[in-house]
């Protein structure tokens, strides 16, 4: 497997993953979202958690894994080690969060059901996400909406400082970063065919009868997809699905359309450039950085707290 050593992640980024992330940055609401999450967003509850519910990933509890873990650390130069948990799970699934100290979780859906070489690919598919800076933002996403809903549910909306356009941004950039992560997952594999059958199995993939599935089908599906295009209230559907049409915003794009953008990236000069060596060499980048100066600080302290005071008179109102 070829090694990267010194690689930025800005030598593999997608473009789309960077202009979603510049768009959501720029959007008005961003920067305080950024602000009070950095003041009251707490890791290591969810460190416990993972301690206390899965099974941390080491030399002595799943080796093999730990080792095909460490490889992919290795090869996209990544410092330090992140950690690394199973969790009983049967969905095929797996993610990459923390902010100081960044952490992936996999499922054992994901171990049963992938071969080795796959599970390498989701792995490396992770690191990547942990390479680019995406862990904070995604965790960022996900307490602006767990805010976002507590809020308005108990001011009926009053109050509410997450706005639909900056949640339909930070879906957005989820879904492009994925792009990226994907593209972390190539370099580390140097082969697009465990790559693509890891997201064939993870779409729909049985352990029973997955002899009677095959990776050249699912890449004529992905051909035939795109050609869907060509009618263009079809591509109207594909927005909709995407953003809330089914009754919720996806975080990932669909697997077939991932497989045509790693493709394309594959016989590009510049996926071929970095195979040569020649990529940029700096440390990983993309990473959000708000400081919060001592009475701003306070300033948001005391706006919560009256907004926790409100929240707190119209639940008695509501009681008598």
């Amino acid at each position: 497997m070829p090694t990267y050593q010194g690689i930025s992640s800005e030598a593999f980024r997608h473009p789309l993953d960077r202009q979603a992330e510049q768009a959501l940055r720029s959007l008005p609401g961003f920067e305080l979202v950024a602000r009070k999450f950095v003041e009251f967003f707490a890791e290591r509850p969810q460190f416990v958690y993972l301690m206390g519910n899965t099974i941390q990933v080491g030399p002595r509890q799943y080796s093999t894994i730990y080792q095909i873990f460490r490889e992919c650390v290795r090869d996209l130069d990544i410092h330090p080690e992140p950690a690394l948990f199973v969790e009983q799970n049967p969905q095929a699934n797996s993610y990459a969060l923390g902010q100081d100290h960044p952490y992936i979780v996999i499922n054992t859906g994901v171990l049963d059901l992938l071969t080795e070489a796959e599970i390498r690919a989701v792995l490396a598919h992770e690191l990547g996400h942990i390479k680019c800076g995406h862990t904070i933002l995604i965790q960022m996403a996900i307490w602006a909406m767990g805010a976002a809903s507590v809020i308005g549910e108990f001011t009926f909306g009053i109050g509410n400082f997450v706005s639909s356009a900056l949640m339909y941004a930070f879906f957005e950039w989820r879904r492009k970063a994925e792009l990226s992560a994907d593209r972390a997952a190539l370099l580390v594999m140097d082969d697009l065919n465990p790559v693509m059958s890891s997201m064939m199995k993870i779409s729909g993939g049985s352990g029973r009868y997955m002899n009677e599935c095959s990776l050249e089908e699912f890449v004529r599906q992905s051909e035939a997809y795109q050609a869907l295009d060509a009618d263009g209230l079809n591509q109207v559907y594909k927005f909709l699905m995407y953003n809330g049409g089914q009754g919720m915003m996806l975080t990932h794009p669909f697997p077939v359309e991932r497989v045509r953008y790693l493709k394309e990236w594959a016989v590009s000069s510049e996926y071929q450039e970095i195979k040569r060596g020649n990529y940029g060499r700096s440390p990983a980048s993309g990473a959000v950085n708000v400081q919060v100066e001592d009475n701003e600080a306070e300033n948001l302290r005391r706006q919560v707290e009256e907004l926790q005071r409100e929240i707190n008179r119209m639940r008695n109102s509501s009681s008598q």
